[in-house]
């Protein structure tokens, strides 16, 4: 699994993390398969609201990595949207410290709460101020846990629904991977008109499979290069992703790698100053033949640099100029059809930074299962104090 031995990944600790990686295609396809099932009755549930509304109002919301699902979500969606629907992302931590700024009495809303437990008393709280805050109010969660406070909260509430994700898919370890993409298939199911169809779905499930038993390589070869900072980059929603990208590296790190994010575009507005002979790049390249002139500009402008770094670039095929000036290219579309957008992509990268992160654990000395072990992080957050809102 990865290059790494039965043996290796339990001396390790890593037994939880790397199966939880490895296993998201098949998980991806039993999600699918149930989505397809219910279909009707969970579009039933969004038609319905779309009737009494004029306009509705639709947050993602979660907290950290379930918060990241939010952000990578919006663009496709709002570009998908032929509804009258205003799609945004505000994460839980900011909804429970300021719920005046993001939640309106008078703007329907549907709360889309992202959760792997469900227990998180950010969102928890985030549910009772919408409840409290917007006179309609609707909910949809997309969990992985049935017996999490969330899911059990709307039981019997007919303005509510839960998509419960494949039972696989909530991670045991600290770092969440097939819980991630599982949330972000679900809602895209959800709220697209152009469905996560069978056809659709089985191209990225292969393309993943694939991807799944050949990054072990490359990534050995980067981690040749002892790197101590990471910079993940993309354009539009691949951006987004590169902020999930960049905390699973620092989560499973313990923080001994810095990583930071950033926009393709944006990285030379000063993020770029983290740069030194100890540190990688990793651009997410879009597939979109305009964005991707902005990816190619950044990676020319790396490349020219010579700092010492090392540049990876991921790009959906095989492409020249992208393999002379990346010191690590991984094309992650082997097939014969064309992935059909940068969504389908980010469910292929993601992978990468998951493996990449598990295997600089590894070569750190860090537990990936629980790469906290002093408890300054943990599965579900502590120490939160949530203070009743009075008007």
């Amino acid at each position: 699994m990865f290059n790494l031995t039965a043996e290796q990944i339990n001396a390790s600790n890593a037994v939880y993390t790397a199966r939880e990686i490895h296993q998201q295609p098949s998980v991806w396809q039993e999600l699918v398969t149930g989505l397809l099932e219910q279909q009707e009755a969970f579009k039933g549930f969004l038609t319905s609201i779309y009737k009494k509304h004029d306009a509705v109002r639709v947050i993602l919301t979660g907290a950290g990595t379930s918060a990241f699902v939010g952000d990578t979500l919006v663009p496709e969606l709002a570009r998908h949207n032929q509804q009258n629907l205003q799609f945004v992302s505000i994460p839980t931590t900011d909804i429970v410290s300021n719920p005046t700024a993001y939640l309106f009495k008078d703007i329907p809303t549907i709360l889309v709460s992202f959760a792997r437990s469900g227990n998180s008393p950010e969102s928890v709280a985030t549910v009772t101020l919408g409840q409290e805050f917007v006179t309609d109010f609707y909910q949809v969660v997309i969990t992985c846990n049935k017996d999490g406070q969330l899911a059990k909260n709307i039981q019997g509430d007919a303005n509510s629904i839960t998509l419960l994700m494949p039972e696989k898919a909530n991670d045991q370890s600290l770092a969440m991977t097939s819980s991630f993409t599982s949330m972000i298939i679900a809602a895209y199911a959800l709220f697209t008109e152009d469905v996560f169809t069978t056809d659709v779905a089985q191209q990225v499930i292969a393309r993943a499979e694939q991807l799944i038993e050949i990054v072990g390589d490359p990534i050995d070869e980067l981690l040749d290069f002892d790197f101590e900072r990471i910079a993940y980059l993309g354009s539009g929603l691949l951006a987004q992703l590169s902020h999930e990208a960049a905390l699973k590296m620092l989560e499973l790190s313990g923080g001994q790698v810095v990583a930071i994010h950033e926009s393709s575009l944006g990285f030379r507005h000063g993020p770029k100053s983290i740069l030194n002979d100890k540190s990688a790049v990793v651009l997410f390249m879009s597939q979109d033949p305009y964005t991707r002139k902005y990816d190619l500009d950044i990676l020319r402008e790396l490349a020219a640099a010579k700092s010492g770094m090392k540049i990876v670039a991921l790009t959906e095929t095989k492409d020249e100029e992208v393999e002379k000036l990346a010191d690590y290219v991984i094309s992650v579309n082997t097939g014969t059809e064309s992935l059909s957008s940068d969504f389908h992509l980010a469910l292929l990268y993601i992978i990468f930074a998951q493996v990449l992160a598990l295997k600089k654990s590894i070569q750190l000395g860090i537990t990936p299962d629980n790469p906290s072990p002093d408890g300054a992080i943990s599965r579900v957050v502590k120490g939160v104090t949530i203070y009743d809102y009075k008007n």
